[in-house]
């Protein structure tokens, strides 16, 4: 039996499904009576409701119920959407304030859910909600990130949410006190929606015992807890379960709002209904992400290397926590705000901040693309003020590849890693040495050319346990129960592949059964690039197991021994019987060995992987216009060994994607009441594929010491990396032109104004 996967190859098995039309998406899996649901939004966003009269839209044709949030109180449903507090330092936890289903009284921001209608067709459902009746009294608003102004909660004096810090204040004091340079850089990350291809929808059905959740999620098991806790329902009451999902990036691991009014209203009726989002109204409800300010100190001493590290942060929180909300800027921020650098004294200080707007939590990276763009921005910054390459200045400051394990000042233990290494093939493969006639090049055709570097790390995030069950079926097939949740990401291939590789199955033989909460009695989900990982971790276990458990059945049966395992097949000396695992199975099944037929194993990581890269690109600005164009990308990327290098190249793929999105072109804008700006794609700007150049990436493993398979994941590295190389590549562009200061999104027009202000 393999350790691990040895390079995987060939096309995606589920590929064939999709792109012939045969994915079995939420909106694919409607039973035929099924009712529509649609939501009446806040179409401001901090008012006090005077008047919500649903009379005339109940009476409606087809409507079958219209509720508000006393209809949800009438059923009992009177708690908190969920939104965890962290610890903070003025004592106590941050501020929980509640979060209802259904607007209850106030309105905090724009597209919050006030009613849902539930008609026979979503024709008839959008009808009724013209006929509700809704009267505000308009509120004072708070839009930014300043502490103070008209409050948004009463349990959040000047709407600061949380006041959390990490590291040692009193040491990096001391260690700027001593420093010969200190470099300071203010950086804004502007807010972001994760536009998935699929928008958010749900299905509910009640059928007098119990109720039928489907959602396309990240993972079903937060879903079924609460549905159970805010319902009144015994947890073996909900059965929760996700189709195909096309796309997550974070957002769709959360329980919405939506979630919760559906699922009361179907059981308060007995029927079933679906929810399936608009764009526009995904655009306005779905959790942003990002939507921050931070300033970073770097401290050096007269060699040029780091003293000390200071980061102050404000950070966006919305209306409400949201499930992840208060976390992504603190505790997940903290697992590499020091990145790859060997830094003595490092000090953390954050505060969110509660705003009339969407709330905002996780998307793809979930505060790991800001801890490094902000840090990779500084070290930048710092070279140029110190005088040396910045190719330089890092390869100075890395921790060197024999101080593993290294501890930083958040205490994370980082396990292995050769930045060095990683940094000189990117130098290498991304032909520095000849930058400076590919700048001379664009100069001649009146165009700016730049070059960015960034070095990221990131922290795989998520619970480090997972169960894999193996179970053979009667018709002589395998299933494979996974507690992970694809999006997209090609997990059935990647799964089945390394099954096939450890035990010899047939690939075409093993079914991956994920997504069933009456099937899978728990998992991790999928979020934080934990999911192949964890949930090989665990087939490794199990099929370490199984196979002794069979070569001990196996030695009973034929009177040899030891029997062992190897290429797929049991033989013992002296015996020329040979057997399959599913010819095994089969024999067990026929001795009535029904243990044999089914085996699991849950294991718990030893600790967390942490994927590393060096990013590197090129831009070219027309000064004209103020447009950029991205030229040339490399990824030189540490993700331990690979399971499938054609789908880890894909994640990276997609993530720089994500993170060029974000850098060059996305941003949703509220005016100065609150009102969206970027509410469709005619206004939200997504990237497009005649927008990238070919991306390159090359693998430089340093195998994870954390777990058996040596991996370290993958599914975020690209974005954490991008956005910096990208930012620092526009700034070294701009450079000669006057500009010292650039902040994303990099728009034309935005460019063109520091053009002429440079």
């Amino acid at each position: 039996m393999r350790a691990f996967g040895s390079s995987q190859g060939g096309t995606r098995r589920e590929d064939i499904r999709f792109v012939t039309g045969q994915g079995r998406y939420l909106a694919d899996i409607l039973p035929e009576d099924t009712l529509q649901a649609v939501f009446l939004r806040a179409p401001v966003a901090h008012a006090r409701i005077t008047t919500l009269d649903v009379t005339e839209a109940r009476e409606m044709p087809g409507v079958r119920a219209v509720w508000t949030a006393a209809d949800l109180e009438a059923a009992g449903v009177t708690g908190s959407v969920l939104g965890m507090a962290l610890p903070d330092q003025r004592g106590g936890k941050g501020a929980r304030p509640h979060r209802p289903p259904l607007a209850h009284d106030v309105i905090r921001h724009m597209g919050e859910p006030v009613a849902l209608i539930l008609a026979e067709t979503r024709a008839q459902a959008l009808d009724a909600l013209e006929a509700i009746a809704l009267d505000l009294d308009e509120l004072p608003l708070s839009l930014g990130l300043d502490p103070g102004g008209p409050s948004v909660h009463a349990e959040a004096p000047d709407n600061i949410a949380l006041d959390w810090a990490l590291g040692d204040a009193e040491a990096t004091a001391d260690a700027f006190a001593k420093a010969a340079h200190v470099t300071k850089i203010t950086v804004r990350q502007n807010r972001v929606t994760a536009a998935s291809i699929e928008p958010r929808a749900a299905f509910a059905q009640w059928n007098g015992e119990r109720l039928h959740f489907a959602f396309n999620g990240q993972g079903v098991w937060t879903m079924k807890r609460e549905l159970a806790k805010l319902l009144g329902l015994e947890p073996d009451q909900v059965h929760v379960t996700t189709p195909d999902v096309g796309g997550g990036f974070g957002m769709k691991v959360m329980v919405y709002p939506e979630h919760v009014a559906l699922a009361a209203a179907t059981r308060a009726l007995g029927c079933s209904a679906a929810w399936l989002a608009e764009r526009g109204e995904s655009i306005a409800s779905d959790n942003g992400g990002r939507d921050l300010v931070s300033t970073a100190e770097l401290a050096f001493d007269a060699d040029h290397r780091i003293l000390g590290y200071r980061v102050t942060s404000r950070f966006n929180l919305g209306a409400y926590n949201s499930q992840f909300g208060q976390n992504i800027q603190t505790a997940l921020f903290s697992k590499v705000f020091t990145g790859v650098y060997d830094i003595p004294a490092a000090h953390l200080h954050v505060q969110g901040i509660y705003t009339n707007t969407t709330p905002v939590d996780a998307y793809r990276g979930a505060g790991r693309p800001e801890a490094i763009t902000l840090l990779e921005r500084a070290m930048d910054m710092a070279a140029r003020e110190l005088g040396l390459s910045p190719f330089d200045l890092r390869a100075r400051n890395f921790i060197a590849a024999d101080w593993f394990p290294y501890t930083t000042p958040a205490q994370e233990t980082y396990d292995v890693g050769d930045f060095a290494r990683l940094l000189t093939r990117a130098q290498e493969l991304g032909d520095v040495a000849g930058f400076a006639a590919r700048k001379a090049e664009s100069a001649a055709r009146g165009k700016l050319r730049g070059l960015g570097l960034a070095y990221y790390i990131e922290a795989i995030l998520g619970d480090p346990s997972e169960t894999a069950t193996l179970e053979f079926t009667e018709d002589g097939r395998a299933r494979l129960y996974v507690g992970t949740q694809s999006n997209g990401q090609g997990h059935e291939t990647v799964y089945a592949r390394y099954l096939a590789d450890l035990t010899g199955l047939d690939e075409a033989l093993i079914d991956i059964i994920q997504g069933d909460s009456d099937l899978i009695a728990q998992g991790g989900g999928t979020g934080g690039s934990r999911s192949v990982t964890v949930q090989s971790a665990a087939t490794h276990g199990m099929v370490t197991q199984m196979v002794a458990d069979f070569a001990e059945f196996l030695e009973a049966e034929i009177g040899a021994g030891p029997v062992e395992f190897e290429d797929g097949i049991f033989a013992a000396p002296g015996s020329n019987q040979r057997f399959t695992l599913i010819e095994a199975a089969e024999l067990a099944r026929s001795r009535g060995q029904e243990a044999l037929l089914r085996h699991s194993r849950k294991m718990t990581l030893d600790g967390r992987s942490y994927p590393n890269g060096a990013h590197l690109c090129e831009v070219e600005i027309d000064p004209e216009t103020g447009a950029l164009s991205l030229e040339r990308y490399l990824a030189v990327d540490d993700f331990g060994n690979l399971m499938n290098p054609a789908l880890a190249q894909g994640q990276v793929h997609g993530g720089v994607a994500q993170g060029f999105g974000q850098a060059v072109l996305e941003e949703v804008r509220f005016d100065e009441n609150g009102q969206l700006l970027s509410g469709s794609f005619m206004d939200y700007a997504m990237p497009r594929a005649a927008d990238f150049p070919p991306i390159r990436f090359a693998s430089e493993p340093v195998p994870s010491r954390n777990n058996p398979i040596g991996m370290k994941g993958c599914g975020e590295a690209g974005t954490v990396g991008a956005l910096a190389a990208i930012s620092n590549a526009t700034l070294d562009a701009l450079w000669e032109r006057g500009v010292r200061h650039v902040d994303m999104p990099l728009t034309p027009q935005r460019i063109w104004g520091w053009l002429q202000g440079g």
